[in-house]
């Protein structure tokens, strides 16, 4: 079914404002990216796709400066109306089609209006939970601190055949989001060796902050 951005993107991101301005946040570590922001120092938000739901509400209803990711796909041009109706910039591209195009848009909204980049470490595809290299190259290409987060909602709807295993929070209910210490990214070169070894470093963070 052909769905149209232009009648589908309103309509869509009304209903997701009206969805998240009924949770209830509760969060653990927010002075990270103020005090970060404070200082002029630039900074990503690094999620799991299955919490994003929730994460990108939080953004929304924080008032946060952010840019973002869509991919090239049809369906990345209904996200990204959506996506800029609630108040994100969004860079077209993919780690599958066109990455590298999105993410120097990314690094350089950043860098020339000072906003706050948020990526999907295992997005558009997975694997789940396993941080892919594009959210590391912009730490390092822009010097920016990399805020860890995670989301735990109240018993939310869980897509259990999608491959992240997606997390719809419910309405109405709690959603507690953890935001961890600020993560510098090696300044090394990023060759295939040291890729690995922040991304392991990176994935261990967000395992120990989902541990509630």
């Amino acid at each position: 079914m052909n769905i149209n951005p232009v009648v589908f993107a309103p309509q869509a991101a009304f209903l997701y404002k009206l969805w998240v301005r009924s949770m209830r946040f509760e969060l653990d570590g927010y002075d990270n990216i103020l005090g970060l922001l404070e200082q002029g120092r630039p900074v990503m938000l690094a999620l799991w796709h299955n919490e994003l739901f929730s994460l990108i509400g939080l953004g929304y209803l924080k008032g946060l400066p952010l840019v973002t990711m869509a991919s090239d796909s049809k369906d990345g041009q209904i996200i990204t109306e959506v996506l800029e109706r609630i108040g994100y910039e969004v860079a077209r591209g993919s780690s599958t089609r066109g990455g590298l195009k999105a993410m120097l848009g990314v690094a350089r909204v950043m860098r020339k209006d000072g906003k706050v980049g948020a990526i999907t470490m295992d997005g558009p595809k997975g694997p789940r939970h396993k941080v892919k290299p594009g959210i590391l190259a912009i730490a390092q290409k822009t010097g920016a601190a990399i805020i860890p987060m995670r989301a735990k909602p109240s018993n939310p709807f869980i897509f259990t055949r999608s491959w992240d295993r997606f997390e719809l929070p419910r309405p109405f209910h709690r959603c507690d989001v953890r935001l961890g210490k600020p993560f510098d990214v090696t300044e090394s070169k990023l060759d295939d060796e040291a890729l690995q070894n922040e991304a392991f470093r990176l994935e261990e963070v967000m395992e120990s902050m989902g541990r509630w």
